[in-house]
């Protein structure tokens, strides 16, 4: 259950408000960001160099595509990592670090050891067979691999976790709070992430998986998503004021990339790709907290299926794939089958299965008990 105090501006670092306020918005945003990693994925064996990185590939390429997947590339994966600081920040209102600890343990770490020695393999095994690239068991990271990120991320900042949440008063977030009830104070946090592009200076912004660059800035969005969140009423007010504004710098910075640049990371400066990053999700954030913070029962329930479902669907689209891509078919029409047939099968196997069996459902991040 995600939590907010409900606080006046000027009480933020000192209030011991105890009521509380489900944050809706921040559920939707979640369910969402994973759906489009899903949608991503599939994009991407549309593309002519898929099968480099790991994707069975089809042989007519969707080109055109990768101009909108490119406008999600810069916050798709930063935006998971901030949304998972700001859950730890909702969760250790109610636990205390060992509790903590293991709810991470059972929720974050025992999924993705599950998934590294068992389902990513799956994928693995069907990429090579298809190909013809012999067959072998290759236990993998695969799609789950921001998982053990976030799962250092609690472990490596426990003690400072903590410390914010111990002393709500103290010098950096009294500062922050100020700053953030000034016009534009929130693209003050763009500083972190615009000096980890600058200082790891990677090749790729978008190459995060597996990489040093993928490590630290998840990292920084994971800081930046807890400390948004410590912020209290203060940060939602601020978000909203600054949406519209947010989301205009953002796709000019995106049509910058565009058409000056024509999309190629390598001759673009990182800081400029982090910023525009942080004014994404900053628009989201923004417009999320207006239009999604209700509940739903379609929230409810796809909140819940969401995470098992995202753990299952490479392998799902990999075998989709492997007998389709091949047919004589228009590559849109393949492209919607793949959506629909990864959607719907992995949707399938999360209600038929995943949920009901509660011996599984740990192995994918769900509890023990329906809810």
């Amino acid at each position: 259950m995600q939590l907010e105090f409900i606080t006046k501006p000027e009480e933020v670092a000192t209030s011991t408000a105890v009521t509380w306020q489900r944050r809706y918005d921040v559920d939707w945003l979640r369910t969402l960001a994973m759906g489009l990693l899903i949608i991503y994925h599939v994009v991407v064996g549309f593309q002519p160099w898929a099968s480099f990185i790991g994707f069975i590939q089809n042989e007519q390429p969707l080109e055109e595509l990768w101009i909108i997947m490119s406008l999600l590339n810069v916050w798709r994966i930063p935006i998971v990592f901030m949304i998972s600081g700001m859950g730890v920040r909702f969760a250790i209102e109610r636990r205390d670090w060992k509790q903590l600890l293991k709810d991470r343990t059972l929720r974050i770490l025992l999924p993705f050891i599950f998934g590294f020695f068992f389902i990513t393999p799956i994928s693995a095994y069907l990429l090579v067979d298809y190909y013809d690239w012999g067959v072998a068991y290759i236990p993998n990271p695969g799609h789950l691999w921001f998982l053990a990120n976030i799962f250092l991320y609690v472990l490596l900042l426990l003690p400072l976790l903590f410390y914010l949440k111990n002393r709500p008063d103290n010098v950096v977030l009294r500062f922050l709070a100020n700053v953030m009830q000034r016009p534009w104070g929130l693209f003050i946090l763009a500083i972190p992430m615009m000096l980890e592009a600058w200082l790891v200076n990677p090749e790729y912004f978008s190459a995060y998986a597996l990489t040093p660059h993928g490590f630290w800035l998840g990292m920084v969005c994971f800081i930046t998503g807890f400390v948004f969140i410590a912020m209290k009423g203060v940060f939602w007010q601020a978000v909203e004021r600054v949406r519209l504004g947010a989301l205009v710098v953002a796709f000019l910075l995106y049509l910058v990339r565009l058409m000056v640049f024509e999309l190629d990371e390598t001759s673009i400066p990182n800081a400029l790709i982090a910023f525009e990053s942080l004014s994404w999700m900053l628009a989201i954030l923004g417009y999320g907290s207006i239009y999604l913070n209700k509940p739903s029962s379609r929230l409810s329930y796809f909140s819940q299926a969401v995470y098992p479902v995202y753990i299952v669907h490479l392998p799902v689209q990999y075998a989709i794939s492997y007998y389709l891509l091949p047919l004589p078919l228009p590559a849109i029409l393949k492209l919607i089958v793949l959506l629909i047939g990864t959607f719907g099968v992995s949707l399938f196997m999360y209600e038929y299965a995943l949920r009901r069996l509660k011996w599984i459902r740990p192995l994918f991040g769900m509890k023990l008990n329906h809810s």
